[in-house]
């Protein structure tokens, strides 16, 4: 079983920054491709950002892009989002989430950690 446990969330003013972490549990980590999404209120998930598992190509939405960064450090089984220049916009709970076949099928999802960026 594949456990993914959320953290570095928290209320951030505009402008600001944050790093989330997701903490990733099984053997075969380094074999997955990596993935956060996030939730608004009222909103439906969408995709922020990806990391492969092999030679660690990333992937971001435009919403983000120049913003947000991914990136993974297999011996600690841990995937990150490094998250500047914050706009309330970004307000959401964010969701990590391991693809194991690097299908862009997502199969293991956390519980997620809420963002909220004031004003």
């Amino acid at each position: 079983q594949v456990h993914l446990v959320e953290s570095g969330g928290g209320l951030v003013q505009a402008g600001g920054s944050l790093r989330l972490s997701c903490a990733v549990s099984g053997r075969t980590f380094s074999s997955y491709a990596m993935g956060w999404f996030s939730q608004a209120p009222g909103k439906e998930r969408e995709f922020v950002a990806a990391i492969s598992w092999s030679i660690g190509s990333t992937y971001y939405a435009d919403s983000v892009k120049g913003r947000f960064t991914i990136s993974r450090d297999n011996a600690k089984n841990t995937v990150y989002l490094q998250m500047n220049s914050l706009k309330p916009e970004d307000t959401a709970v964010y969701y990590c989430a391991a693809d194991k076949a690097g299908s862009d099928v997502y199969d293991y999802w956390g519980q997620g950690t809420q963002v909220t960026v004031s004003s």
